[in-house]
């Protein structure tokens, strides 16, 4: 048992331990290693974030065509629209279109703006316009000059139709009976109904209950 004991103490008194210890209280320090996990520097962890925007003012370019627009139909129609020759008027439920023709290339121009940006493209009211022109033969012929107001763009384009038709006729009395074989000539005077007192629209009522 007593050999045990010393051969115990001499193991040991072999061993030895390396620590470093600072002499600040209480303190360990440890040698700083490249560790896989270490956090990148605040640097990089900051992005830089550049933003260029181009502000487009698409209401000032409008607004200058406009105006060149509006030169452009006051210098081909002197003397405003009531002066000319070649005129008609068409009505299609509340709107009124006031229409001009004049010898050109096929121009339309609505209220002083093209008339594919005024109708939005819709290429219906487009070929609403411009019925009466193919139907004689003169889309490449005569410009289109449209005073239109009230309504939808819908009932504008239908109303101009009835303008131009109306305007062809004072160009020639021959070109009535084509256009009247078409039904370009014929007020349409279908309008919306009236809503009627105690029911919902002009004939919806509402829910019938017996109880």
């Amino acid at each position: 048992m007593a050999l045990s004991v010393s051969n115990l103490a001499s193991s040991l008194s072999s061993l030895s331990f390396s620590s470093q210890v600072s002499h600040g209280p209480n303190t360990l320090s440890f040698p700083r290693t490249n560790s896989v996990f270490s956090l990148p520097a605040k640097s990089s962890r900051r992005a830089s974030l550049s933003i260029s925007a181009t502000v487009a003012a698409p209401a000032e370019v409008a607004e200058d065509d406009t105006m060149e627009l509006k030169k452009y139909v006051k210098s081909r129609l002197p003397g405003g629209f009531a002066a000319q020759k070649i005129i008609g008027t068409g009505r299609r439920k509340c709107a009124i279109a006031r229409v001009v023709l004049q010898e050109g290339t096929g121009k339309v121009i609505i209220n002083y703006r093209d008339a594919k940006e005024y109708l939005q493209g819709n290429p219906l009211w487009l070929q609403y316009v411009k019925v009466p022109l193919v139907t004689l033969g003169y889309e490449n012929s005569y410009d289109v000059f449209v005073k239109a107001h009230g309504g939808g763009l819908s009932g504008q384009a239908q109303a101009i139709t009835l303008g131009v038709a109306r305007a062809l006729l004072k160009v020639s009395a021959d070109h009535r009976s084509p256009l009247k074989k078409e039904g370009l000539l014929t007020r349409d005077a279908r309008v919306v109904e009236r809503k009627k007192v105690g029911l919902k629209k002009a004939r919806k009522a509402p829910q019938f209950s017996k109880r």
